[in-house]
């Protein structure tokens, strides 16, 4: 073997050595690998968080000159499912009170955004943002797209519960799962979940289902406002009911990072109140006198609310139970009988 021959092959040991130090070195400053067939086939979500941001400032720049002008018109265009119901009572009423309702507020700003791998439609994006200026919860805002050449729609939202705990979900970057009405392995089905809370809200814990559901803050609130109006019907020797039907066509499902469903939905309700002994049934609250918008009572009240309501369903195991992490309610109809 010649001295040049020795000479190269100490040089190329050398280098060899030189980058099996280096290669880990800049690998750790962010060089990405190759994916591997099984990354490159991976879901990946078509939209990115610029995108979304510019989808919803449009929504609630459209939606901020419609309240200005009191006009439930304006609202079309953007807005669609429970949502736009919700949205035109408000402007209905906001036309004889002079201003919006406050629960009516959405920031502008975005604590999380939960976005879709799923690449056919309809799709969803749930986008949770900050808390109100006066402190109110961070809303849970559901945006979707029905077709490809539809564009996006503020559908539902949801005040979220004080204190509740939010399941997590994948990075936007990595996209979240959208999930269907009958994901299995979870305590209840998505269809199941709002149609047995709906009887919970209807029956308390009366219902068969109350044992599947953890206690909530609109239960609380529902329990409480019947029990007062109750006093007052008793005297007369009134009555009361209401009624809570789910719409399982009006839902919204992410997959959430556990494997449970994040599962937004429609709940409709019918409250109805006899005064007894031949005395007025009247409206009980502001919002329901100006919907009714007349001097005329009779002895029945019948009002129709609409509800959003946000549940959280956790894979099936021991002791596991759904729970309601944020709702919207808010009278749409007030009718005499």
């Amino acid at each position: 073997m010649s001295k040049r021959w020795r000479a190269w092959k100490r040089i190329g040991v050398a280098m060899a050595a030189s980058m099996a130090l280096v290669l880990p070195l800049a690998a750790c400053e962010g060089q990405l690998p190759t994916p591997t067939a099984a990354t490159a086939s991976k879901a990946s979500p078509d939209l990115t968080e610029a995108q979304e941001k510019k989808i919803r400032t449009k929504i609630l720049d459209t939606l901020t000159k419609a309240d200005e002008a009191r006009s439930a018109d304006g609202y079309k265009a953007v807005m669609g499912g429970p949502q736009l119901e919700i949205r035109t009572s408000q402007a209905t009423i906001a036309q004889k009170s002079g201003s919006m309702n406050k629960y009516a507020t959405i920031p502008k700003d975005v604590a999380q955004v939960v976005i879709p791998t799923d690449d056919g439609w309809p799709r969803s994006v749930f986008t949770i943002t900050t808390t109100t200026e006066d402190q109110q919860s961070q809303r849970l805002l559901v945006l979707d797209q029905n077709s490809a050449r539809e564009n996006y729609k503020l559908v539902a939202m949801a005040r979220l519960f004080d204190g509740v705990s939010m399941p997590k979900f994948e990075v936007p970057t990595s996209g979240s799962q959208m999930g269907t009405a009958k994901d299995e392995g979870l305590v209840v089905t998505p269809t199941e979940a709002l149609t047995q809370y709906a009887d919970v809200l209807q029956n308390g814990s009366n219902s068969k289902y109350a044992s599947t559901f953890a206690d909530d803050m609109l239960r609380q609130r529902i329990a409480t406002l019947t029990s007062t109006v109750q006093e007052g019907i008793a005297r007369n020797n009134g009555t009361q009911s209401q009624t809570f039907t789910a719409v399982p066509d009006q839902m919204w499902i992410m997959r959430t990072a556990d494997g449970g469903d994040l599962v937004v939905g429609r709940i409709d309700s019918v409250w109805t109140r006899q005064a007894g002994d031949g005395r007025e049934s009247q409206p009980a609250s502001d919002d329901e006198k100006i919907l009714y918008n007349s001097d005329q009572y009779t002895s029945t009240m019948k009002v129709t609310y609409v509800n959003v309501v946000a549940l959280y369903v956790p894979q099936s195991g021991d002791g596991a139970q759904v729970t309601a992490v944020g709702a919207d309610r808010q009278p749409v109809k007030v009718e005499a009988l």
